[in-house]
């Protein structure tokens, strides 16, 4: 578990931030290059001095217990300490946060054209840690590559567009829950047994009475707070790294497009507590001897509750072949790719009448 402490006071921030990070040779603005790691210039090149926030043995990242949030959000948590400006995407519906001078591009997630001024509502959590960015554009541009060729049956232009020229990084909001719980749980625990034989053979179940507990900690479970990603997708490309965040500083969104989170506490507190129900309920199945069972029954109780709101970064390619959009995502950490993919039916058709043909062939021997 990483290093935490609860929330501080409003009157000790939690990261100092600047507003812009300009070149020392053109002065032109500074973004946050992952490959070198480093703010450097986009037109001349140039590495800029400034020294952004890193992880070292010391490092303390903010937590927060649930219900003290609920009451009061201090001060120190609004705004994002630069000058953003938060726009909406009209077709996706993603609220994205950027410089002023970017605000006339495309959405980041699905491409559209179609974005509006979005006003702030009050007390927008800023977030107060985050995950840099360390897959560089090249390397993101290799893993569409590779993953496009690893797409069997799909269309042959699928491979040849190779539409890697759009690939945009983003940094996504999570919300990360901790907690310990004890379980206590009763079930019926089946045993198989067989009467008969041959064709007569017949399974049956013998029903006895079994109970047990355990504990288990829950360390950053995640709730993606995202809308302009599919959620199955960032399923599959967790879990994101959280043993390495670093506090919030805006250096490292320096640049690139953040999502302001669109799920809100109380429903990402909901949504943890069923995915961590979920996880106990297996745990208590696997502890269930014989082998199947009925009428579980788990209780139970859940303490040291804490979470954090984090910023996490992905590549994100959204794209269109024929009438349908799809969208390819790789964590800006690990460098894991999924996304949607078309199907060639013309290849899929082709493997049926071959296996087919296999079919009759050995049929007819």
């Amino acid at each position: 578990m990483s290093d935490e402490s609860s929330a501080a006071p409003a009157s000790e921030p939690v990261a100092t931030a600047r507003e812009k990070y300009h070149c020392p040779a053109c002065g032109a603005e500074a973004h946050w290059n992952p490959g070198k790691k480093a703010l450097v210039c986009a037109f001349c090149g140039t590495e800029s001095p400034f020294t952004l926030t890193t992880r070292t043995d010391e490092t303390v990242i903010v937590v927060h217990e649930p219900l003290e949030a609920l009451r009061h959000i201090p001060e120190d948590h609004k705004g994002w300490q630069a000058t953003k400006t938060t726009v909406r995407c009209q077709s996706c519906h993603a609220i994205s946060v950027l410089d002023p001078d970017k605000v006339g591009s495309r959405c980041q997630f699905c491409g559209a054209a179609q974005l509006v001024p979005y006003a702030e509502v009050e007390d927008t959590y800023r977030p107060e840690s985050l995950l840099p960015l360390t897959i560089a554009e090249s390397q993101s541009r290799d893993l569409i590559r590779a993953w496009y060729k690893r797409q069997w049956l799909a269309p042959n232009a699928l491979n040849a567009r190779a539409l890697t020229d759009t690939v945009k990084a983003v940094y996504l909001p999570y919300w990360t829950f901790d907690a310990k719980v004890f379980a206590q749980w009763t079930a019926d625990a089946g045993t198989y047994y067989y009467t008969g034989s041959g064709k007569n053979r017949q399974r049956h179940v013998r029903w006895s009475p079994a109970a047990g507990e355990l504990s288990h900690v829950f360390d950053d479970d995640l709730v993606t707070a995202s809308l302009g990603v599919d959620p199955k997708w960032l399923r599959a490309v967790e879990p994101f790294p959280t043993s390495g965040l670093i506090p919030y500083d805006p250096g490292y969104l320096a640049g690139w497009t953040v999502e302001r989170y669109q799920i809100d506490l109380v429903a990402a507190a909901t949504r943890s507590r069923e995915q961590m129900d979920a996880t106990i309920r297996q745990l208590c199945i696997n502890q269930i001897p014989g082998d199947t069972h009925r009428n579980l029954v788990v209780r139970s109780n859940y303490s040291d509750q804490r979470f954090k709101h984090i910023l996490v970064p992905v590549w994100l390619l959204s794209y269109k072949y024929g009438s349908k959009s799809y969208q390819v995502v790789i964590n800006g950490v690990t460098g894991k790719v999924v996304g949607g993919r078309p199907w060639s039916w013309v290849k899929i058709a082709l493997l049926i009448l071959v296996a087919l043909i296999v079919l009759v062939l050995v049929n007819s021997d």
